[in-house]
């Protein structure tokens, strides 16, 4: 079994994604925090780990890789059950549009390096921060909740994002949404979307990666 480590920042969405993909599998890590808010991915130490000096960092055997999305494809490569990425091309392909609508789409401008340039370089106060936060994030999960729509027509009783079994759609929806409830983004009107986090909510994995049970947690 290979020595896995994760660089981690338990409030980062794409630490969480990590989180629940290596919770899914059944992978066991060590956790090494990296507290984002007071700055320490900036230190000359985090600096030598990760070149863009971003969380998540998943080291292997001492080889280390960076991304979130594409440290999910290298889990379900090397552990491929639970399977998160499908092997049918056109269902793989859905799915990461699904994933990727979130994590190249809604997520980049609403994550703290944004929201700090926003209050100390703009200086927006903090409720026009804030109702950016909202506004891109509902948009965002609007666009969501289009695409499962779509998908409905030929998966009318999908559980979750793509089909029965949790994906790595999921693994992106399950953090967006703990954000958007945090910020207190208004989440009516997503009923696919939301059925979907529900689904993904019962799960003992989606549980255990929880921002509240990782050991750097703050309230």
């Amino acid at each position: 079994m290979r020595r896995m480590k994760l660089y981690n920042y338990f409030r980062s969405s794409a630490s969480f994604r990590v989180r629940i993909a290596l919770a899914l599998k059944g992978l066991a890590y060590e956790y090494v925090p990296i507290h984002l808010a007071k700055g320490e991915h900036r230190h000359a130490a985090f600096a030598q780990v990760s070149a863009d000096q971003l969380v998540p960092v998943l080291e292997v055997d001492g080889v280390r890789l960076s991304q979130s999305m594409a440290i999910i494809e290298y889990l379900d490569e090397t552990h491929p059950t639970p399977r998160l990425v499908p092997a049918d091309p056109i269902a793989r392909a859905q799915v990461r549009a699904l994933a990727q609508s979130i994590a190249c789409e809604l997520h980049p401008i609403n994550n703290l390096r944004v929201l700090k340039y926003l209050v100390r370089d703009l200086k927006l106060d903090e409720a026009a921060k804030n109702a950016w936060y909202r506004h891109w994030c509902r948009e965002g999960l609007e666009a969501f909740e289009r695409q499962l729509a779509l998908l409905r027509a030929t998966q009318p009783d999908a559980a979750y994002c793509f089909g029965d079994a949790p994906t790595l759609a999921d693994c992106c929806l399950v953090p967006q949404i703990f954000n958007a409830q945090r910020f207190q983004v208004d989440l009516s009107g997503l009923p696919l979307t939301m059925a979907a986090h529900e689904a993904c909510m019962q799960l003992p994995a989606v549980q255990q990666a929880q921002p509240s049970a990782c050991p750097d947690n703050e309230a």
